[in-house]
């Protein structure tokens, strides 16, 4: 027979069983405190933080700002610039500061989930990873048509947006070797780091923050204004990017397919630049 003590106020409930009379709970039975209904979350332990601050100082801890800084910060410690004599972006720098970053924020991620008694499976989602894999294979021509009609509908309609030449990450794909590497950056350091970050925060925006609608559209303008160094008009095509990829995780519920649109769609990209220049 299942039994309850309530506490009284500030006090933890005792959650179990009692003997097979239905006697009261044994005296030395320990003392729980009672779990809130899957789905909700639990505030961090012993810190006495209200849900919605906490929410807020993880979703800033983990825009990338934070993190990024540290990490150039380190980066410069060990003697590497962003940019090379020749006023070039440094392909040790590029290649190495989203690396870091994806280490760094799937730690955080993972311990603020764990803070909440979640996990990153709330992220990735509890569909079958291959449906989600194929899924994600599948939009790549889609977000390349968003890409493309974004893209030229700026350059139309605002052509003093298109306010950079030449891509400066052109320059890092001059040999096959770079041109992998980078594509292995962009997989890891875009499709994976950036869509579990997206996912992170739109999961806290819809428990705490104002809704996922709110976050979708704060999130994919940060997103865009991370990539203004490829100019203002790539700027405005990667926030609608943001929005298509954070409408796929919100709709599947699944981190999986946007990971794989989005690695593609970089990977692609990459090879393009390799190819045929910008």
């Amino acid at each position: 027979m299942e039994t309850e003590l309530n506490a009284g106020p500030g006090e933890p409930a005792w959650e179990g069983r009692g003997d097979a009379r239905g006697s009261e709970p044994p005296p030395d039975a320990p003392l729980e405190p009672a779990r809130p209904p899957r789905g909700q979350s639990l505030p961090p332990a012993g810190r006495g933080i209200h849900p919605r601050a906490a929410a807020l100082i993880e979703v800033i801890a983990c825009s990338g700002l934070p993190t990024q800084l540290a990490i150039a910060g380190v980066l410069a410690l060990a003697g590497i610039a962003p940019y090379d004599p020749h006023g070039r972006l440094s392909a040790a720098y590029v290649f190495a500061l989203p690396l870091a970053d994806a280490v760094v924020l799937l730690i955080l991620i993972t311990w603020f989930l764990h803070l909440h008694g979640e996990s990153l499976a709330d992220l990735l989602g509890r569909r079958s990873a291959v449906v989600e894999g194929v899924v994600g294979v599948l939009h790549i021509p889609l977000v390349f048509l968003v890409a493309l009609t974004v893209m030229l509908a700026v350059r139309a309609l605002l052509p003093s947006l298109q306010d950079v030449e030449r891509n400066p990450f052109e320059s890092l794909v001059s040999s096959p070797a770079n041109a992998w590497v980078f594509v292995l950056v962009a997989v890891i350091g875009g499709g994976v780091r950036e869509e579990i970050q997206r996912a992170f925060i739109l999961h806290r925006f819809r428990q705490h923050l104002g809704g996922a609608a709110v976050g979708l559209v704060l999130f994919s303008v940060v997103f865009g204004l991370g990539h203004s160094l490829q100019g203002t008009d790539v700027a405005v095509t990667t926030t609608a990017l943001g929005l298509f990829w954070g409408v796929v995780y919100l709709r599947r519920g699944s981190v999986v397919a946007p990971m794989v649109s989005h690695s593609g769609f970089n990977s692609a990209e990459i090879f393009r630049f390799a190819l045929f220049g910008s």
